[in-house]
């Protein structure tokens, strides 16, 4: 059996933070997130690395990881482009962002033929998390069933504003029975203690702390190209007039439940997420990443 490949959603806009966080530097040589990634991928059995990107940051990508990859795990480079003629779909829609990660990984529809998991360029998921998906990406993986790992919400926070987060519902079998794409989620202090909540239609709700959450840690066959793309056609004619919309993998993972196509299992970490959405979440990963390191838990120099 093939090596299961890992799937780095890079394509973002990351208009929050303000530049380039997927190759902003972050370890003690200059190493970035995707570096910490890659290096537990390779520890854990993963044999190939893709990099979803827009097609402009192909050489700046290919300059910064070829040389350092070279030799120690294969590379492949996919586009996500706006062109929606490879989907049946002969208009063109104006959008000033991608439409979204089930999206981005509809762009690699061609390019992987193994199991593969999917993970965000800007978030660091320790090496516990790479290590539990190989394994269920080798033992347990089926056309109709899938994975994510499961965050504890409370670990998964920035304390510098609200996050998007994927909040799951899961049954007494470890199954997703439903997950709920919850656009804003913050701390908030109530009566000197911190508690979570998520706001919707101007409606706050306040969320348990054991909630488990996804980070886009997804695993997957090849089957689930099709029936995203079968999905992604529905979704276009629907939100043609609203730019802001986005075909987001939680949104497939839910109607697949939905529809009885696919189970979802939640495979549980008890990892400390953490990553950048704004300018000051920086130095709050660098100190994270430096401790590590101080520990033991990495090399100095990753590559």
């Amino acid at each position: 059996m093939s090596k299961p490949t890992l799937l780095i959603l890079a394509a973002g806009m990351a208009s929050r933070y303000g530049s380039m966080k997927q190759i902003d530097p972050f370890g003690p040589n200059g190493e970035t997130i995707i570096d910490y990634s890659i290096y537990d991928a390779i520890r854990a059995g993963f044999g190939k690395v893709s990099f979803i990107i827009r097609e402009e940051f192909a050489d700046k990508f290919k300059s910064i990881f070829e040389p350092k990859l070279a030799g120690k795990i294969e590379t492949d480079y996919v586009f996500q482009r706006y062109d929606l003629t490879p989907f049946g779909i002969n208009r063109e829609i104006e959008r000033s962002k991608p439409w979204g990660t089930a999206h981005a990984v509809l762009s690699a529809r061609n390019q992987i033929n193994e199991p593969f998991c999917v993970i965000n360029a800007d978030d660091f998921y320790g090496y516990e998390a790479f290590e539990k998906m190989a394994k269920f990406l080798s033992d347990e993986v089926a056309d109709d069933k899938f994975s994510l790992m499961g965050y504890q919400i409370d670990k998964t926070l920035s304390e510098h504003g609200s996050v998007s987060r994927g909040v799951c519902k899961v049954d007494d079998n470890g199954n997703m029975t439903e997950i709920n794409e919850r656009l804003k989620v913050y701390f908030k202090e109530v009566d000197g203690e911190k508690r979570i909540f998520f706001e919707e239609d101007g409606v706050e709700t306040e969320l348990p702390q054991s909630s488990r959450v996804s980070m886009n840690f997804w695993g997957f066959t090849p089957a689930i190209f099709g029936v995203s793309e079968e999905l992604f056609k529905a979704f276009v004619p629907a939100n043609e007039d609203n730019p802001k919309s986005e075909f987001l993998i939680p949104k497939v993972a839910d109607e697949l439940i939905k529809q009885g196509k696919a189970r979802f299992k939640v495979i549980p970490t008890s990892q400390k997420w953490f990553g950048v959405t704004y300018p000051e979440d920086k130095p709050i990963v660098q100190e994270n990443i430096a401790q590590l390191v101080k520990d033991g838990v990495y090399p100095e120099k990753l590559f």
